[in-house]
């Protein structure tokens, strides 16, 4: 009885070991990567950003973190940048999309809106003007208001990285200068 049990013991580790072993390959027999850090057909970039502008910030981070790429900060060297990103609008929005029946507020919807475009320096159009939304709804309740406005920064704090990671991809699909 004992032999038995082990042998089926024996068999399932087998199996499992086996399972392991497997899993990998089947990912890299399918094409599944891992994302990894863009690559941009430009080395250096402008972004002419509001200085107070906390997407700006990120964005700015964002694109300095990737390998071999330089933000031009000064505005005075906006020439010696291979491509310059124009931020067009960047706003924060919140409105009422909620009443109860006495006519108090329940639900909010956060918006961020990002309107930018990417050119060269000589004025050549890479990226057409293009709008980026993220919109988020949030109930409201009176007797939390400042666990409420803390759920609303944390909001659009993601908003925001969601943003700047969509712009991130859209500007490593320009292939060409």
């Amino acid at each position: 009885m004992k032999a038995a049990a082990l042998a089926a013991g024996s068999t399932w580790r087998r199996r499992c070991l086996f399972l392991l072993v497997a899993a990998p390959l089947v990912l890299v027999g399918c094409g599944f990567q891992l994302r990894q850090a863009p690559t941009f057909a430009f080395n250096s970039i402008y972004v002419a950003a509001a200085p107070n502008s906390s997407l700006g910030k990120e964005l700015k981070r964002s694109i300095a973190s990737a390998s071999h790429m330089t933000v031009v900060s000064d505005a005075a060297k906006l020439n010696t940048a291979q491509v310059v990103l124009d931020v067009l609008g960047d706003q924060r929005e919140k409105v009422v999309v909620g009443l109860n029946a006495s006519g108090q507020v329940r639900e909010f919807q956060l918006r961020t809106r990002f309107k930018f475009k990417l050119r060269t320096p000589q004025g050549k159009e890479l990226i057409p003007e293009t709008e980026l939304l993220q919109q988020r709804d949030i109930s409201f309740n009176e007797s939390a208001v400042l666990s409420k406005e803390a759920e609303e920064g944390l909001l659009y704090r993601d908003m925001q990285t969601d943003i700047v990671q969509q712009l991130m991809r859209r500007l490593a699909a320009v292939k060409t200068i």
